[in-house]
């Protein structure tokens, strides 16, 4: 005979209360019904005051026991050491975890090759669930080399920051990053607004932001018809595929405004803008007066003498995006549902204007 409506909510609301958080399809699959069923009896209890609802899960009303919460369910996040961009998406991530009732473990990959390989195998033997990656991959080489085993990964799992190429074997990944480059367009339309034409795209080169945010810098200036006073450095001695050398191409960033003329520079990142803009004024070259400083990231971008307007990737929602796919991979799981369409998702960029940028010098 059927359990009644009633019944079944007191033995939620009571798991509930005992375990301070409860999944919807772990509920499900213990009363032996749909998912969607305990959803509305979820709705109903916290109507009625009873429970708290989550994102798959619910909660109670009570603060949940640190023993409790760290017995829970475990996904990991995967990082590099000296991927200080990604500080916001962690903690987005993290927030979005605790929310559904996750415990989000972060994984640091420290060193060059393999090291990212051996992390993510520390987490899945950790029992992580679930995976958030941010693959560094410096070269398009380094990400080919890595489709082999992330392909053969038998856990969810999203990549955050990163979109693989359509004819790689991981294309099928759920991934969620910033739209570069609509980011590179912002920054274009704000200094062409103010009349620069001579602008100097000063980037990194050890990355696939650093590669989306150059070869968009190279179509649209040429869409505006802006090539020819445009120009393409490195950010840095040091931001080339090699951390531990200089590279070869690398010029003087303030060598080469003063040059070529340019009235404006775009750089990425914000760290490297920030010495530019000192090295700038070192060589008495004002900033806005004599040039605009656009920065590309917004992590630190308003802590210099001179505060710098920056495109602002939405660096904490990237985090929590990422949570809230893997969630779906996991609640399909659970749920024995067929799997869904991979999901690439695009977030949008802001531009902050702030004290760097000012109309072109005539």
């Amino acid at each position: 005979m059927r359990e009644s409506a009633q019944k079944r909510q007191a033995r939620i609301a009571e798991a509930v209360r005992d375990r301070g958080v409860a999944r919807i399809t772990d509920l499900a699959d213990e009363l032996g019904v749909s998912v969607v069923t305990v959803r509305r009896d979820v709705e109903d209890l916290a109507r009625r005051g009873e429970v708290r609802r989550g994102h798959g899960v619910a909660r109670s009303l009570r603060p949940v026991p640190e023993e409790v919460a760290a017995g829970g369910d475990a996904v990991a996040m995967v990082v590099r050491e000296t991927n200080t961009y990604l500080t916001e998406a962690v903690q987005g991530a993290r927030e979005a975890a605790q929310k559904a009732g996750l415990r989000l473990a972060l994984h640091i990959a420290a060193g060059d090759g393999g090291s990212e390989r051996e992390a993510v195998r520390q987490a899945l033997d950790a029992g992580a669930r679930g995976l958030l990656l941010s693959p560094h991959w410096r070269t398009r080489a380094e990400a080919e080399a890595d489709h082999a085993w992330l392909a053969a990964l038998d856990v969810p799992t999203v990549l955050v920051e990163r979109r693989p190429a359509r004819s790689s074997g991981i294309y099928s990944l759920d991934c969620v990053r910033s739209d570069h480059a609509y980011g590179v367009h912002l920054a274009l339309g704000h200094l062409a607004g103010l009349g620069h034409r001579r602008i100097v795209l000063a980037a990194r080169d050890d990355s696939p932001t650093a590669r989306v945010i150059r070869a968009e810098f190279a179509e649209q200036t040429a869409a505006r018809g802006l090539s020819d006073g445009c120009r393409t450095i490195l950010s840095s001695r040091t931001a080339g595929p090699d951390p531990h050398a200089a590279d070869p191409r690398a010029v003087d960033p303030a060598e080469v405004v003063e040059e070529s003329g340019a009235t404006a520079v775009l750089i990425h990142s914000d760290v490297d803008a920030l010495v530019l803009v000192q090295r700038l004024q070192a060589a008495g070259i004002d900033v806005p007066g004599r040039c605009s400083v656009v920065a590309y990231n917004d992590v630190v971008a308003d802590m210099g003498p001179v505060p710098l307007t920056a495109v602002a990737p939405p660096k904490a929602e990237l985090g929590r995006s990422g949570v809230e796919l893997l969630l779906r991979r996991l609640d399909m799981g659970r749920g024995g549902l067929r799997p869904g369409a991979t999901r690439h998702m695009e977030l949008l960029p802001d531009l902050v204007i702030r004290e760097s940028t000012a109309p072109a010098a005539v």
